[in-house]
Formats: C-alpha cells, sequence, structure tokens
C-alpha cells in the first residue's frame, strides 16, 4: 500500500515517526510518501528511495505555523489520491485535511495531552489558553468520529470515548548492553530529546555546574526552544555542557552508549504525569541507568526494575548525589544498567509493537 505521511511541527527524523513508524512501514514493504519540514539538517537529500518519497514543507515554530499549515494543505491535496491511507502526527493538521470524499482512511497519531501542553507554550499568551484548551478538547472529539486514532500512551486512554489502539513509544533494544565506557575514560551524563524549561533544562545546567568539579561531564541532545537556547548557549559558552543540537536518534543512541547516567528532569507538569518519557525507555536499553524525576510512569519503571534513582522536582543537587554514587560505584552503575537493559529486551522492545503498528494500519486501509 501506499501511505501518505505528515507532519510540520516535529524533526523529519523524529524517532517516533522516521525512526519506528516510516522504517517499520518500509520493511513491511510498502511506500511512503512523507510531507515534513525537510529542508533540516539535509534530510531529504540522505533518505529518499525507491519505497521513500520525502516532500519539505516550511516547519511551524511558535507563533509562524500559517504558512507551515498553508503548505501542507496543498501537498495532502496533490498527494492524496490515489493513497491506501494517510497518517498525521500534529493537531494542526486537523484544518488541513483534503475533503472526506478526497482523502483515503486517515489516521491521526496522538503523541501528546495536546491541551495539557498548552500551559508550557510560551509563544501562547496566558490569557487565550483555556480558549485554546476548549478548542482543542472540541477538536478531539470531533476528530475521534471522523479519523481513525492511534494513542502514544495508555493514559491517553480517558481523553476520548471510544477506545482506540495504543502505539507505545518503545525502542530498538540491543541484544546485549554496550559496555560502560571503560576505566579512565572521562565520565559522562546524557539527556537525549526536546529541551525547553519544562522539561529541566535549568536543572540540567545546575547538575552540571554541581559535577563540573568531579570531572563530569554534561551532554544535551535535542533541539531547543527559544526559551531553552537562550539558557543553553550560555552555559554552554561557560563551558559547562556540550550541545549538539539535534542528532538522528540512530546515532543519538549510540552517544549515550557507556554513559554513567541518563538524565530526565522533567518537570511536574499536567502534560508530562500521565506519560512515560521515550528517553527512560531508550536510556535502560542502551543498558544506561536512568536519574529521573517522580512523574508516575518513569517512577513505576525505574523502581520495579532497580535501574536508576528517582530525584524530587527541581532538586539539581538531589539529581547530582545520585550521579556521583553511580561515579564512585561502578558495580552499582554495571547492575543498574543491566537490569534496565534486560527489562527494556523483554518488554520495551519496538519491533513487537511495529508489527501490531503496521497490522492495524493495513486492516484500516482495506476496511470498507
Amino acid at each position: 500500500m501506499r501511505v501518505v505521511v505528515c507532519t510540520i511541527v516535529h524533526h523529519p527524523a523524529d524517532a517516533r515517526i522516521y525512526h519506528r513508524q516510516i522504517r517499520a512501514l518500509l520493511e513491511a514493504g510498502h511506500q511512503v510518501t512523507y510531507i515534513a519540514p525537510a529542508a533540516v539538517e539535509d534530510f531529504s537529500a540522505e533518505r529518499t528511495g525507491p519505497q521513500l518519497q520525502v516532500i519539505g514543507v516550511p516547519r511551524a515554530v511558535g507563533r509562524s505555523r500559517l504558512g507551515a499549515l498553508r503548505a501542507a494543505r496543498r501537498e495532502l491535496a496533490r498527494q492524496t489520491p490515489g493513497a491506501d491511507l494517510l497518517l498525521v502526527h500534529d493537531p494542526e493538521l486537523l484544518l488541513a485535511l483534503p475533503p472526506r470524499r478526497k482523502r483515503p482512511p486517515t489516521v491521526w497519531d496522538v503523541h501528546e495531552d495536546t491541551a495539557a501542553a498548552l500551559s508550557t507554550k510560551a509563544w501562547l499568551p496566558r490569557p487565550l489558553r483555556p480558549a485554546a484548551a476548549a478548542a482543542v478538547h472540541a477538536a478531539e472529539r470531533l476528530a475521534e468520529r471522523r479519523l481513525h486514532l492511534i494513542l502514544a500512551e495508555q493514559g491517553y486512554v480517558k481523553r476520548f470515548s471510544r477506545p482506540h489502539p495504543v502505539v507505545p513509544n518503545t525502542t530498538y533494544v540491543p541484544q546485549t548492553a554496550p559496555p560502560p565506557d571503560p576505566p579512565g575514560a572521562a565520565q559522562r551524563v546524557l539527556y537525549v530529546g526536546w529541551l525547553s524549561p519544562d522539561r529541566g533544562v535549568a536543572e540540567m545546567i545546575e547538575v552540571a555546574a554541581l559535577l563540573r568539579p568531579h570531572g563530569i561531564a554534561v551532554e544535551l541532545i535535542g533541539q531547543a526552544d527559544k526559551q531553552a537556547r537562550a539558557m543553553i548557549e550560555s552555559a554552554e559558552a561557560q563551558g559547562l555542557i556540550s550541545w549538539p543540537g539535534f542528532v538522528p536518534n540512530d546515532q543519538a543512541m549510540r552517544n549515550v552508549d557507556g554513559a554513567l547516567a541518563g538524565l530526565s528532569l522533567l518537570q511536574d507538569e499536567p502534560n508530562f504525569r500521565h506519560s512515560l518519557p521515550t528517553k527512560v525507555v531508550e536510556y535502560m536499553a542502551r543498558g544506561v541507568p536512568v536519574v529521573t524525576t517522580p512523574l508516575p510512569a518513569a517512577t513505576e519503571l525505574v523502581t520495579r526494575y532497580e535501574c536508576g534513582f528517582v530525584v524530587p522536582f527541581g532538586d539539581p543537587r538531589a539529581a547530582a548525589d545520585a550521579v556521583l554514587q553511580l561515579a564512585g560505584d561502578a558495580s552499582l552503575r554495571a547492575k543498574m544498567g543491566s537490569r534496565g537493559h534486560e527489562a527494556a529486551r523483554k518488554s520495551l522492545g519496538w519491533p513487537a509493537d511495529a508489527r501490531a503498528f503496521v497490522a492495524q494500519l493495513e486492516a484500516w486501509a482495506k476496511a470498507p
């Protein structure tokens, strides 16, 4: 089948969209037309091929969204005729869909609690947030009557009145855990993912300041919003952290290999309370101990499998102390990493979810 996949918000090499879902479709023998902000990092030049066609559109950033939305509407109208399925990844794209009679079965992959996430969007004036949240809820109710939905988290189920399949943010898990960095190598901790104040950027910079006297480096990998970028660039200029910016997921995971710990210091925001940060799963899969704030899903994994530390919200000192404990106890580091990897290998591997994901899309495409 031919599937049209579209995002105007996410990086074209987004781990869930490109490295998991599109890869799963291609490996199953399907063709994909991918509408995305493909000029980023020269993405399209590297990844076009017989089964994958990449079509570039502008990216929706902050309040600059109308141009991207118009471009997406135009390309969706061009690319969906003759397609077997349309898969969209942003709530904004619900406004850009072709008329129902002119589009194939359409799937919205729900990545986050969009209404709850509005509280963290600095570009949206605070007085407008309640009205925007109400509009999002109305759009969700309309969408589930007219589209197929896929949910990224079990915690999203209660938002909707009908049952929808859950495709969790699991990951690729190597058969054996990459070993810790060898004795004598510079010790380091990492963060992988979107960088914003609510995801603990200020806290991680403070952790870096606390760890620097001990010779432990901190690397933040990912794109940053405007507020986070200002903090990160200042910290990098002071030599507190390193920040390579966005790194494709497969390469980012190789950077994680061997690290002392993986950080997930997200704040106590409504959008995070019923979500499992993908980075926690990725750290476990690579055999790296996790240092996380006490969000319910992350806490449940880390405590059940004893693969890291849970530290209070807004407490960089506690996070730094957890890292120092790992730095001073190689046996503890190895045991936590091994337990996390084994748990991920048994129950958090993407290939099983990939098969279910592709089968569900195939069923929707064939349905009358």
